[in-house]
């Protein structure tokens, strides 16, 4: 059962995942994983699984050692339930790691160097944007109900948006910095060269095609030669 304490921890969570930015997202990350492991029935530990297209697994967040060392587990051998549930987008559950032979390299290092038995793996993703897996485990088999999943799958989707939010805010703060950075371009080219807007915007189109290189580029270029040049 939770208790007021976890009702302040959980609405934390919900301003932190509202607000987050890039720099804050590690901490919004430690939020969700420690609120999630008191919210989720049968779950002792959480952990965050990242993976990458080059084969990094990676814990942005745990709550313990034990769940970094089962994703170390995951990295040596490129298998387990955290990085399938990233990988495929599908939930991936272990009622008894013991006779659970899905993974028999990742199962071989969990029962032996850790007391976990039952795993839940909800994949964190919101529209394209894939992040990797949300993990809860547990050292008594059969330890997960299906609330359990269903808890755990709400906070899963808390997570893929927080990582969505972020993602969206940053490329809306570069889309800005292109607008502002071809606009200063613009504005010399106007200047120097005596052009109309629409006449100075198609020639910087035209240096990009013909450079090969992107707009933002040609225009940071066309900047950083007329601070160059200023006395």
């Amino acid at each position: 059962m939770t208790n007021l304490d976890d009702f302040d921890l959980l609405t934390d969570v919900l301003r932190a995942i509202y607000s987050a930015d890039l720099a804050d997202f590690p901490a919004v990350l430690d939020q969700l994983t420690t609120a999630s492991t008191r919210w989720v029935p049968g779950a002792e530990q959480a952990g965050i699984t990242v993976t990458s297209r080059k084969n990094q697994v990676s814990s942005p967040s745990v709550t313990d050692d034990t769940a970094r060392l089962l994703d170390e587990f995951q990295q040596r051998h490129l298998e387990g339930p955290c990085v399938q549930a990233a990988w495929t987008r599908k939930a991936v559950i272990v009622d008894d790691l013991s006779t659970d032979t899905r993974w028999p390299k990742y199962q071989a290092d969990a029962l032996a160097q850790t007391p976990v038995r039952s795993i839940v793996s909800l994949p964190m993703f919101a529209d394209e944007l894939s992040m990797g897996a949300l993990n809860f485990y547990a050292t008594r088999p059969h330890a997960f109900t299906d609330e359990s999943r269903r808890v755990a799958a709400a906070f899963a989707t808390l997570g893929a948006l927080a990582w969505s939010n972020v993602v969206r805010t940053q490329q809306f703060k570069e889309a800005l910095s292109t607008r502002d950075t071809i606009g200063q371009a613009k504005g010399i080219l106007m200047e120097r060269y005596e052009l109309d807007e629409e006449t100075a915007f198609k020639t910087l189109i035209e240096l990009s095609q013909s450079m090969n290189t992107p707009l933002r580029e040609v225009a940071r270029r066309i900047i950083d030669d007329t601070t160059r040049r200023s006395p």
